[in-house]
């Protein structure tokens, strides 16, 4: 691990030079959101948003990626075969990520990189990545991060880590391929010894500016059954519209669908982010629909993450507090009450209440 002070020439420099060896991705501002783009350039990645509207989860895992081509012409040797479109697995960064959205990819990780199931796409984008996080110095509202295995400047799933002080960067890096990236930039000065104090001062404060908190102790205890048929989940669902936000904004969802489209004689076969929230995402070809009901799909959602993957993984929740589905959800379903609720919830005294009523 090496502490550098980046000035701010020397970090524009470096953003540039990067570019000659890496595709450089970074939060940019559009209309009144910020969102992560490939940089072009001379375009600078734009650090004065708290969080960017869309995770950082599409740069790795695209909202739309072809993954093969046929051919329809009978008079062709390779008709109606498929072909496998190669991922591009150039180089490339993520600058800007923070800590809640880089620990994202380690729990999705458990599910494209499993001993089951591997998936080549996710993999490969994965590896090619090099992720420079940028520490919270003040939380959103609506994080929870502390209490969701990570904090405003943590480090897990990052190689470098960046934190602002005024006018000046200090980056950490943390692994070998954030000293590369370090090195290609030009980024060599090393802090003063007691920079490290000053940088422990404002994690302490960052930490501290986290207000919202989520208890997850009790969850892998829980009888699954008697979870899944709690009574509270039709009251959560009662203004659900099932618009699927939640599930788009979210940094660790990684549903998709899988759909042809064909253009004459030529097709491809692409997958396409999909949301465990929309009604015909469980609709069987027969016309049955396991979960016709919102309430039904409301619960599989907050399920998979805070008890199904809590049980399956033994490795936390599957949510890294960044808080944007709360911030974004039109009919302000808050998924902290629900995780407090499935981890406060006891069966016996529930039907014990329905007895005596």
């Amino acid at each position: 691990m090496t502490l550098i002070k980046i000035d701010r020439q020397t970090w524009v420099d470096g953003i540039e030079k990067a570019k000659s060896a890496y595709r450089v991705f970074g939060p940019v501002k559009e209309n009144n959101d910020h969102e992560f783009k490939l940089l072009a350039k001379g375009e600078m990645p734009d650090f004065n948003c708290q969080n960017t509207r869309m995770s950082p989860k599409a740069i790795i895992y695209p909202q739309s990626q072809i993954m093969f081509t046929y051919s329809l012409d009978e008079s062709k040797d390779d008709c109606r075969i498929m072909k496998e479109v190669e991922n591009a697995t150039s180089p490339q960064v993520a600058v800007g990520v923070r800590p809640c959205d880089a620990l994202a990819f380690p729990i999705v990780r458990r599910n494209f990189d499993s001993p089951e199931y591997q998936d080549t796409y996710w993999i490969k984008a994965y590896e090619a990545t090099t992720f420079v996080g940028l520490a919270c110095n003040a939380a959103c509202s609506t994080c929870f991060c502390t209490s969701a295995g990570t904090g405003p400047f943590g480090e897990t799933g990052l190689d470098i880590l960046l934190v602002q002080d005024g006018d000046t960067l200090y980056a950490k890096t943390l692994t070998p391929k954030g000293e590369a990236l370090a090195a290609s930039a030009g980024w060599s000065s090393p802090a003063a010894s007691d920079v490290s104090a000053r940088l422990e001062t404002l994690k302490t404060a960052a930490e501290a500016s986290v207000t919202a908190a989520v208890s997850t102790d009790k969850l892998k205890d829980k009888v699954l059954l008697d979870l899944y048929e709690a009574p509270f989940w039709e009251e959560e669902a009662f203004s659900c519209i099932n618009c699927g936000t939640c599930t788009y904004v979210c940094p660790t969802c990684w549903c998709f669908d899988v759909q042809d489209e064909t253009h004459g004689k030529s097709g491809i076969r692409m997958r396409n982010w999909d949301s465990c929230m929309f009604p015909l995402f469980t609709h069987h070809a027969s016309g049955h629909n396991p979960r016709h009901n919102n309430y039904e799909r409301l619960r599989q959602r907050f399920m998979h993450k805070l008890k199904y993957y809590v049980d399956k993984y033994d490795s936390g929740i599957q949510c890294v507090g960044c808080g944007r589905c709360i911030r974004l959800c039109p009919v302000n379903i808050d998924i902290r009450r629900i995780c407090d609720k499935m981890n406060s919830f006891d069966a016996k005294s529930c039907a014990c209440d329905v007895a005596s009523s």
